[in-house]
């Protein structure tokens, strides 16, 4: 979808969709809502997007790729996009002057790719005036980056931790766990406040989305959100045509069926773009399927075939970006190199266009 097409639609949607589909009812927050499921189902155009991150060089024992690199990469492995993290060293706003923002459009163009998505990478929930602030400068230096490459989507964390990178690689243990966590970062913050800080800087974020006619996507991204539907109600709180929601199946808190087809049917046309990720392999068919990798042992995986089916229910034209966001381990707890992360970006595509292909069948 064209840039242009993609805003005339997501404005002419304002006062419905930002109620996404009719719930039948209101419940607490963080209850389950029904929703109407009775709609013909309409099956929209998917896309496939490789995120920037997967070859940031701190997941992995090699080095981080150039964008050129990340293109041909995109281009050998199949897939329609890339989705540009804003982060050092290859997607900071502040790195990225005029010359070489055209440059890249122009890289693009040639290559047949598009960039549909910028990642901020944003925690708007410090009491901090000072700390919020400096994060809405860097979510409207990404609208900006985003408006003059092309893309129609800057992503947003209603309160993203962050990676640390610790003897040069990233890693998850330093921010979640007994050390430290979300409700220790600030003691004398209580939840609620916190839910109000990110509200009302989503407010001017959203308003940065008009200024550069770039529509914000709000992440179902723990901590500050408990589940999809903390991100779902925000979303509706704001109320703002420019402000929608990135539905991700990996992250929801439960996989099973009515759970996941009630947040999906419920956000409706709210949903602009959403991920997928995991660990791939053959199996004895050589078919490439999901693999149970050590940070997922024991827990469910995600069910793609069922969550495309139901984006196909709700008429979803958009990406599903593809990222490797976990330290890659072998069998030995040692790094894998880039060539294991190829791997997984040729089988994740693989994978992901089969799904598509069948559902397109039926």
């Amino acid at each position: 979808m064209k840039r242009r097409d993609f805003i005339q639609k997501s404005s002419l949607a304002a006062g419905v969709a930002v109620l996404g589909n009719q719930a039948i009812g209101t419940t607490a927050r963080g209850a389950e809502i029904k929703t109407d499921t009775s709609k013909v189902s309409a099956k929209g155009k998917i896309k496939l997007g490789l995120y920037t991150i997967t070859y940031l060089g701190i997941w992995y024992d090699g080095p981080a790729l150039t964008f050129d690199e990340i293109i041909q990469k995109a281009r050998e492995f199949g897939y329609d996009g890339i989705e540009l993290d804003n982060k050092r060293p290859l997607g900071n706003p502040m790195d990225i002057d005029q010359k070489k923002r055209e440059n890249w459009r122009n890289l693009l163009e040639k290559n047949g790719l598009e960039i549909p998505c910028v990642a901020a990478n944003n925690d708007f929930s410090s009491p901090i005036p000072e700390h919020r602030e400096c994060q809405l400068l860097m979510v409207r230096e990404t609208a900006r980056l985003a408006r003059d490459l092309g893309s129609p989507i800057v992503r947003l964390f209603a309160a993203w931790p962050g990676v640390p990178i610790h003897k040069g690689v990233g890693t998850y243990d330093l921010i979640r766990g007994e050390y430290y966590d979300f409700q220790r970062q600030f003691p004398y913050t209580t939840w609620i406040e916190r839910w109000n800080y990110v509200k009302e800087e989503l407010k001017e974020a959203a308003a940065f989305g008009e200024e550069f006619g770039v529509v914000m996507a709000l992440q179902n991204h723990e901590p500050l959100f408990r589940h999809w539907k903390d991100c779902y109600d925000m979303v509706k709180e704001v109320n703002s045509p420019w402000l929608k929601v990135c539905l991700d199946a990996p992250i929801m808190t439960r996989h099973d069926k009515e759970w996941v087809g009630n947040a999906v049917r419920t956000v409706g046309d709210l949903q602009i773009h959403s991920h997928y990720g995991g660990e791939y392999m053959r199996n004895e068919q050589g078919q490439a399927v999901p693999k149970v990798y050590e940070a997922k042992f024991g827990k469910d995986l995600p069910d793609y075939e069922n969550y495309i089916q139901l984006m196909n229910e709700i008429g979803y034209e958009g990406y599903f970006t593809f990222e490797l966001c976990h330290p890659v381990l072998n069998d030995n707890h040692e790094y894998g190199k880039l060539d294991y992360v190829d791997e997984q970006v040729k089988l994740a595509a693989e994978f992901l266009k089969n799904i598509i292909k069948r559902n397109e069948s039926l």
